[in-house]
């Protein structure tokens, strides 16, 4: 099988680092905010503008690229996928990775060397080049068998084509559907996998 992995957000706590760091963002520069129901725009989530929210991944996004951790057992259990004969294509549409520039180009680099670091096997690994919220194309073109995403959007447009494996999160709760399986941890991903 064709397994397609998102990173940020399913390979990545990417829910929280956010919570975290853009709470300290505000703090330290003295900004008001918010914090309200978690969802994908981070506008929202915090009461602030996209001013703000660009600011922020201005000063945050390479330390966050660089240094976040994966999640506990994405790499084992990749691994696990890997040795047991899926093909496992890692589909991102990272800030900046989409960009034909130095920033794209250094931002790229920075994904693969995390990848390395993480120890995160890979058949392929996809830079998305539309939408940060959209892989439709990357998963058709590669018929791809079977996505693990988080995005919200994503999570319902894929689903429309082949299963999805929504990775839980305050912001993608409403994902609900017949090909939409929610997990909770790299082993329940892994075991849903093994009951297909």
């Amino acid at each position: 099988m064709k397994i397609g992995i998102d990173i940020d957000g399913v390979i990545t706590n990417i829910e929280q680092f956010v919570i975290d760091y853009i709470s300290k963002y505000c703090v330290e520069n003295n900004i008001e905010y918010n914090i309200g129901n978690s969802c994908y725009n981070y506008c929202k989530t915090f009461n602030i503008s996209k001013e703000i929210e660009m600011d922020f991944w201005n000063e945050y996004l390479e330390s966050y690229a660089i240094n976040e951790k994966a999640r506990p057992f994405a790499s084992e259990v990749i691994k696990k996928l890997k040795e047991e004969g899926h093909e496992i294509y890692i589909i991102t549409a990272r800030w900046l990775t989409n960009r034909d520039d130095d920033k794209g180009e250094k931002m790229r680099d920075i994904v693969r060397k995390w990848l390395f670091e993480n120890n995160i096997l890979y058949d392929e690994l996809i830079f998305s080049k539309g939408d940060k919220e959209r892989k439709f194309q990357e998963i058709t073109e590669n018929k791809i068998d079977l996505m693990i995403e988080d995005a919200p959007n994503n999570v319902k447009e894929i689903s429309d084509i082949v299963p999805v494996i929504c990775y839980n999160a305050e912001y993608n709760k409403d994902c609900i559907g017949d090909k939409i399986y929610r997990c909770y941890s790299w082993y329940d991903i892994y075991k849903k996998i093994n009951s297909f």
